[in-house]
């Protein structure tokens, strides 16, 4: 009946992303290694640690419920860049580092997978006395937004994992997934209490995700007179069939390729790491003497931290900074992941003390690739940049979850890749 709609997205200002969704991910099973795991708590803290520091509590709320933003954290903290655990590994790794600082930052995360999903409710009750929030609202909208997605979107989908992030000023968010054994499909939900008006009346500002036919929607706006006939125990069903919203899928295939991500905006990126002269201007605004493959990993970071809406359209591009535990597109640098965790740390620790020059590093270090990007066209060779990635990947301490791979005989050479023009130059 409905052929394939763009992604709905609402209108906003920069840093002000208002939007609620779903998206749909291939299943995926295995754990997460330790030695990420680790890794991924103490970065996914620090960057919610920096957003909270630079933009506030409301912000960090805001950009998790944006699926493309939620995609592009899993992606930059090394999880596999499209598949269904990274919804369970972000929650995971953001309830173990932010609720031990949950007084200092003002937002705590309650939830999480099977068992851990019934405990919502007596953690949010629990946070709530500790905090002086009536806990009843807070309650009944975790409760309300799981049997909404579970029961009245009948997609197919069965929720499996439910987290909810809420603040000290009672701003909530919640990110569920559900999972659908015919289809090999696991699918997340995004809610946002700044865009909920009302629980039964077009709570999503959008569901994305791959158009698999028509749904029945009760909470579709247009199905007033179908949940009226509900509570009056009718027995005719609603003849009209609801509105398809705008879906987003990740595909199914598991490897990185050239057409997931925006080879500009990853060329700009490679330009200021491998560049020698724009390599030391970036490593300035940092204050940091830093290499090419670490630069690289901390320019998508600061993405991540500061970049506008627009730009997380394709979250696959953000695994190029710290790899994928299942070596898509390159096994994890841990010696890289390390480094800018350490540059992180760093400038949120001199940042404590008043010293911001090394915490606003990153925001001067993504306007400058954004200034690259506009005035070159530094489009990334994408197979010789995978290439050298698997090559350095030993020197790196690379790793996935079967262990360490063998690289390959010979480096790559990124002086090679002609990511732009040499006689053009970027201005400081």
């Amino acid at each position: 009946m409905f052929g394939p709609v763009p992604v709905r997205i609402k209108k906003s200002k920069m840093l002000q992303m208002k939007r609620s969704g779903s998206a749909d991910l291939p299943l995926h099973g295995g754990r997460v290694p330790p030695w990420l795991a680790g890794r991924m708590t103490a970065l996914g803290t620090a960057i919610s640690e920096v957003i909270v520091y630079d933009y506030g509590t409301s912000e960090l709320l805001s950009r998790l419920s944006d699926p493309f933003w939620f995609q592009a954290l899993g992606c930059v903290m090394g999880m596999d860049w499209h598949s269904s655990g990274i919804t369970t590994s972000v929650i995971g790794a953001l309830k173990r580092g932010l609720n031990p600082r949950a007084k200092d930052l003002g937002v705590f995360v309650c939830g999480g997978r099977g068992k851990h999903s019934r405990k919502t409710p007596q953690e949010l009750a629990a946070y709530a006395e500790s905090t002086g929030l009536d806990g009843s609202p807070l309650v009944r909208a975790s409760r309300l937004t799981a049997k909404i997605d579970n029961n009245a979107v009948a997609d197919g989908f069965q929720l499996y994992l439910h987290g909810f992030v809420v603040s000290t000023r009672g701003e909530w968010i919640v990110v569920q997934q559900g999972m659908n054994d015919a289809t090999g499909l696991a699918r997340r939900y995004h809610w946002h209490s700044a865009t909920v008006r009302d629980f039964v009346s077009d709570p999503h500002a959008a569901i994305v995700g791959e158009n698999q036919g028509t749904i029945m929607n009760l909470v579709d706006a247009q199905a007033k007179r179908a949940q009226f006939a509900i509570l009056e125990i009718a027995a005719e069903k609603p003849e009209r069939t609801l509105r398809e919203i705008s879906r987003m899928a990740m595909p199914r295939h598991h490897d990185v390729r050239a057409k997931d991500v925006d080879l500009k905006r990853l060329g700009a990126v490679l330009a200021v790491s491998y560049d020698r002269q724009l390599r030391d201007f970036a490593s300035l605004l940092l204050t940091e003497n830093l290499g090419p493959r670490t630069l690289q990993s901390l320019a998508l970071v600061a993405e991540v931290i500061h970049g506008a809406p627009s730009r997380f359209s394709d979250p696959a591009r953000f695994s190029f900074a710290h790899g994928g535990k299942d070596g898509h597109p390159f096994p994890v640098p841990l010696k890289t992941y390390d480094e800018s965790l350490g540059v992180l740390r760093r400038g949120l620790d001199a940042a404590k003390v008043g010293f911001t020059e090394k915490k606003d590093g990153l925001r001067r270090l993504d306007a400058f690739v954004r200034k690259i990007e506009g005035r070159l066209d530094p489009r990334a060779d994408f197979a010789k940049i995978v290439a050298h990635e698997r090559a350095i990947s030993a020197s790196l301490d690379g790793r996935t979850a079967g262990g360490t791979p063998k690289s390959p005989a010979r480096p790559g050479n990124l002086s090679q890749l002609h990511l732009f023009d040499p006689a053009e130059r970027a201005g400081d």
